[in-house]
């Protein structure tokens, strides 16, 4: 059995979730929208050049979880999947996830976006393993910081070692789909790495090094 290993932003989704959460959440007014949609505006950027302070973000983008209640997220996290996410769902991401269920390989996605945002896309895609980035919760609720290491850049390797440590899975012969240069940690660690629609860096160095270039942009919705 191999492991197959899915980034979601921008890979299987054609999208960056974590990014739309944050327009969703000023779109609502749950957040004030001008300094709110700013701010997320520039920390996407800084990721999209590789320079993002991740626990800088992270501080920025969990804390409308400790703000609002249980009830309040749950109805947003709801509306999020039926009117942000769906429609960016691709049959070419279905049918990759089949190909390799029907191979046997075990599934996972893997993402430095937090699981509040992830775990039902994870489900909607049917994908039981999560590994993303977590955040702390107590007796009382969110409390907008992380909890252990954000799954990110070399964040994304410690992860996956956690992971499957105690697992019968390994990376022996494993697959990683992404787009983003911020995963080459990983990448340049599995069996099989894939650049799907990836960005500049990533396309290039996957063109040096003669890794697969595939894309999931076909279809969506």
């Amino acid at each position: 059995m191999s492991l197959a290993l899915f980034d979601l932003d921008n890979t299987l989704l054609a999208g960056d979730s974590d990014y739309l959460w944050g327009v969703f959440l000023a779109q609502q007014g749950i957040v004030d929208r001008k300094t709110y949609e700013m701010e997320n505006q520039r920390f996407y950027e800084e990721y999209k050049q590789g320079n993002l302070d991740i626990y800088e973000f992270l501080a920025f983008s969990l804390k409308p979880l400790a703000e609002n209640d249980a009830k309040t997220l749950r109805q947003l996290q709801t509306r999020f999947m039926d009117e942000v996410i769906r429609p960016l769902m691709s049959k070419a991401s279905f049918d990759l996830i089949e190909q390799h269920r029907q191979q046997g390989d075990s599934l996972a996605i893997i993402t430095a976006t937090n699981s509040f945002v992830t775990a039902p896309i994870a489900r909607a895609f049917g994908i039981d393993n999560l590994i993303a980035t977590e955040p702390e919760k107590n007796a009382s609720g969110y409390t907008g910081r992380v909890a252990g290491t954000p799954c990110f850049q070399e964040g994304k390797v410690k992860r996956i070692l956690e992971w499957l440590n105690g697992r019968e899975e390994s990376l022996d012969n494993s697959w990683f789909y992404s787009d983003s240069h911020n995963d080459l940690p990983l990448l340049e660690l599995v069996t099989k790495p894939v650049a799907v629609d990836p960005d500049d860096i990533l396309r290039h160095t996957a063109e040096e090094r003669h890794w697969p270039v595939i894309s999931l942009r076909s279809s969506a919705g």
